[in-house]
């Protein structure tokens, strides 16, 4: 079987399917056994020496057989439908369990690990987990059950010919522990080509627009096809040493059936002309029938040393693949809320840093902010500014606990977040961000999303927020335009307000706009300005912008150098104290006098 805490519990769960199952297998294991009996019958009944034949006794025997053959029929019928029913929601289940996974996992993790990779272990390695749980079930009773029955049947029709059918199974067994772990390694081998070629595939596909610019069409398909060769080759070794396995137990199975045939017919000769052969002391006495009898139980005596030869490499790949998952499913969640979580409720907006200081994982030597301290009163509305790359992002991303901060260094509503309950976080903060991701839906289901069962009205007035109701009205389809996947058939602009439009929608106490107007024209951006001042009074509004104008009218501005923080201040002061907000604005007019004279 295959064990392991994340699998375990489907056990339990699905142990009716599991039991109807293998109880309708081991029915018809049971009664195929009578199968050959009964055409060793016939055939005995056939070849009686100078008598009539029985025909009565012929038809009673065909009778059994259809009824073996109904019973066989029906019980194939349930084994494969509980059995393999059970294999399809356990599959569905460690699906379940590594999407809530995926979410529950920080923005770390998706730093260090490749969505191609994950990819993989959603399909190839989940779909070899759910092939062991149905068939392999199938071989493993088949290979216990089957086996054993057929075995007794055969030794109580002749041991010595029994011996001779031990051999290949003795040697599967051998053969297989031997190459068990040669095969695991081949199969994990062949899975992390898998991940590579999902990585390059997802990455191009995200990145096509780059590629075409660029006109790098051929070079990645060049690129593509060498890993598609490696891929190639990695899974014909794996093939090749799959094959060979198999064709060593096939090849020792008709060895043995050769000798079972010859010896056998041999043996009936011998007892049939009246000298049967002595064999260590014992007579063997075996009609034709019997003889036919013992070949259909050598026959099905087959499939379950075929079925134990398939069973090694079968379950090599699950547990290795079953690794694989379950290594996702262990992976840490270093994001998370702690025991007794405060919940947040009523927040008013205030936000507080203290001595803030922050570094990405991975970059623990280079701060990305640095002994922050400010506070933002409720209902402000505030500007972050600072050159690129000095810690505006990574200052709101906090807010929504994305990552891990310092204890006693981020505050909400005086609550120290570390100790809030993450939802209760996230669900006061509505964000805009950088990259204006946009799902393959509709438009309107786009703003819609922030917010569960939302009218038309609400929609509409969202769009009216971000000054992107005209030209979703202007779609032929209007708000049920589909954007395409990440808003592909969008413009830049009309990406960036549709998702200020979904913020809005939420209605959420804390509003951050990660430079969220830097793709709309100067008016736009005043309408959205103006939109900010009137519909979110009395609610906090942080905007990120990489123009001066933007942020100058607010009441306070944020000015961040080197992920210091070099001023927090109102416009007019700021250009008293603040050489980076200073240099910014002259540089600002000095661009606006260059574009003024060219014109």
């Amino acid at each position: 079987m295959l064990l392991g805490k994340h699998i375990n519990k489907f056990y339990l769960k699905y142990w009716y399917l599991f039991v109807l199952g293998i109880i309708a297998l081991v029915t018809v294991d049971y009664v195929q056994t009578y199968e050959p009996v009964f055409l060793g019958n016939i055939v005995d009944a056939l070849s009686v020496k100078d008598a009539p034949v029985n025909v009565s006794l012929i038809i009673r025997y065909s009778y059994l057989l259809l009824a073996v053959a109904v019973v066989m029929a029906v019980g194939r019928m349930v084994w494969r439908f509980t059995l393999f029913s059970a294999s399809t929601r356990i599959q569905a289940g460690i699906r379940r369990d590594m999407f809530l996974k995926a979410e529950r996992l920080s923005q770390n993790y998706y730093h260090t690990t490749k969505v191609g990779s994950i990819m993989s272990w959603f399909t190839t390695d989940l779909d070899t987990i759910e092939e062991y749980m149905g068939f392999g079930t199938v071989q493993i009773v088949d290979a216990a059950f089957l086996g054993i029955l057929v075995l007794i049947r055969m030794f109580r029709l002749d041991w010595v010919l029994t011996l001779f059918s031990l051999i290949p199974m003795v040697l599967i067994i051998v053969w297989g522990a031997l190459v068990e772990k040669f095969m695991a390694m081949k199969w994990e081998e062949r899975q992390k080509e898998y991940d590579r070629l999902y990585d390059f595939t997802q990455e191009n596909f995200t990145g096509i627009r780059v590629i075409k610019a660029f006109v790098k069409e051929t070079s990645e398909i060049h690129a593509f096809a060498k890993i598609a060769k490696k891929n190639k080759e990695t899974n014909i070794s794996f093939v090749k040493v799959s094959v060979f396995f198999d064709t060593v137990i096939e090849s020792i199975i008709a060895v043995i059936l050769s000798l079972i045939l010859g010896f056998g017919s041999w043996f009936v000769y011998a007892f049939v002309t009246g000298s049967p052969v002595t064999v260590f002391g014992h007579s063997i006495v075996i009609t034709a029938g019997e003889l036919i009898t013992f070949i259909g139980f050598f026959n099905l005596l087959v499939w379950p040393m075929i079925a134990l030869g398939s069973l090694v490499t079968m379950l090599s790949r699950a547990k290795t693949s079953l690794k694989r998952v379950s290594a996702f499913l262990d992976a840490d969640e270093d994001v998370k809320s702690p025991e007794n979580a405060v919940k947040l409720e009523n927040v008013s907006g205030a936000i507080e840093f203290r001595h803030c200081s922050f570094s990405y994982p991975g970059a623990e030597n280079r701060k990305a902010l640095d002994d922050i301290t400010l506070k933002i009163e409720p209902g402000e509305t505030v500007g972050v500014v600072g050159r690129i790359g000095r810690g505006k992002t990574t200052l709101v991303t906090l807010l929504t606990r994305l990552y891990n901060v310092e204890p006693g260094t981020v505050f909400i509503d005086g609550h120290d977040i570390m100790d809030c309950d993450i939802t209760s976080v996230r669900d006061s903060v509505a964000v805009v961000p950088q990259d204006n991701f946009l799902f393959s839906d509709t438009v309107g289901n786009n703003i819609a999303f922030s917010a569960d069962g939302v009218s038309d009205d609400k929609i509409r007035e969202a769009a009216a927020f971000a000054d992107v109701a005209e030209n979703i009205e202007a779609f032929p389809e209007g708000y049920e335009t589909v954007t395409g996947e990440r808003g592909v058939t969008l413009s830049g602009g009309q990406k960036q307000r549709i998702s200020i439009a979904r913020a809005y929608l939420k209605n959420a106490p804390i509003l951050i706009m990660d430079d969220s107007v830097s793709a709309v024209d100067v008016k736009t951006e005043e309408a959205i300005l103006k939109n900010i001042r009137e519909k979110r009074a009395g609610k906090t509004t942080i905007v990120i912008a990489s123009r001066v104008s933007t942020v100058s009218h607010f009441s306070k501005i944020i000015v961040l150098a080197d992920g210091k923080l070099e001023a927090f201040d109102t416009h007019e002061n700021l250009m008293k104290i603040s050489p980076t907000y200073q240099k910014m604005v002259y540089l600002q007019e000095l661009e606006k006098e260059v574009e003024g004279g060219r014109r």
